[in-house]
């Protein structure tokens, strides 16, 4: 009879990663029963073939108008360079006025599952770096880009 082992063996890449993300969790769990914001460090790292997955293009916001009964919500419809113009939901309305928007060039993700947000369904996501003590301010492109160019 062929012996079989007591405990399986262990890749070794697969069990260091599972630590690496057991320690993120831990650590974010204690820092927020301590009311501290874990460190920006423990973000985990992802390989380059999993950010290839994220498809990142230049559009060009045609219309903006606010979301009816929310604070913080905008409806963009933008040209990402496909035939049919997309419809998006950001939450980008205190820092931006829907007039102002239109015209501008901004980097969306594209390849979103699509999803509701009160009623509308938004198609992707406008990206925008948010301070920690102020409003979201939109990733915007120094040059003039055709929308729908990828952004790589």
């Amino acid at each position: 009879q062929e012996p079989t082992p007591v405990f399986p063996r262990l890749e070794l890449q697969p069990a260091v990663q599972r630590m690496r993300e057991l320690e993120i969790q831990e650590s974010a769990r204690q820092a927020a029963l301590l009311g501290q914001k874990p460190a920006p460090e423990t973000t985990p790292r992802i390989s380059i073939d999993e950010f290839a997955k994220v498809e990142l293009r230049v559009a060009k916001i045609l219309a903006a108008e606010r979301v009816a009964g929310a604070d913080k919500l905008l409806k963009l419809v933008v040209d990402a360079g496909e035939p049919k113009a997309r419809t998006l939901v950001a939450g980008i309305a205190e820092a931006y006025q829907p007039e102002e928007l239109v015209g501008r060039s901004v980097v969306i993700v594209a390849n979103l599952e699509p999803r509701k947000l009160r009623g509308i369904e938004s198609n992707g996501m406008v990206l925008a770096a948010t301070p920690d003590s102020g409003l979201p301010v939109l990733l915007t492109l120094d040059k003039p880009v055709p929308p729908g160019t990828r952004i790589r």
